[in-house]
């Protein structure tokens, strides 16, 4: 049964890390600024000038954070918990000021059906997941630093 978790565990992170990651790459080079929605309406519905373009560089570092932290066996469980947050916070941000349909660029009427609302939810069930399954506990072959030297 531990194996099983163990396995899932590093199947979660990596998915988790390689999606954190993309979304960071996202966030920090968007490919134009027309493709660069999510800030800008958050800018623009909650009247909070800092989030364009410092709100997008923090939110991207913290995605990179959390990649890396759940990559690590010994920290996954609180990449995983960051991860959990960021995802949360997402969600929040667009139940309250953008809407699950998300525009596909600024100012064009087509939306993208929901998609990155539903992502968000599947990266914080994910998230979740990983946090309850990443088998933890003190001095185990798994979670301590202290085994990582041979100690």
């Amino acid at each position: 049964m531990r194996d099983a978790r163990m396995m899932l565990s590093w199947v979660l992170a990596l998915f988790l890390a390689l999606m954190f990651l993309w979304i960071a790459d996202q966030s920090l080079f968007p490919p134009s600024a027309a493709k660069n929605v999510v800030f800008p309406m958050l800018r623009e519905k909650s009247g909070i000038d800092l989030f364009e373009p410092t709100g997008r560089y923090v939110v991207g570092l913290t995605h990179v954070i959390a990649a890396l932290l759940m990559i690590i066996p010994w920290t996954r469980r609180l990449g995983a918990i960051l991860a959990l947050l960021i995802a949360a916070g997402a969600v929040g941000a667009q139940i309250l000021w953008i809407g699950m349909a998300v525009p596909t660029e600024v100012g064009a009427k087509t939306t993208d059906g929901g998609q990155l609302f539903y992502l968000t939810l599947a990266l914080a069930v994910a998230a979740l997941i990983l946090v309850v399954v990443h088998p933890g506990g003190g001095g185990d072959k798994v979670s301590g630093p202290h085994n990582f030297y041979g100690r």
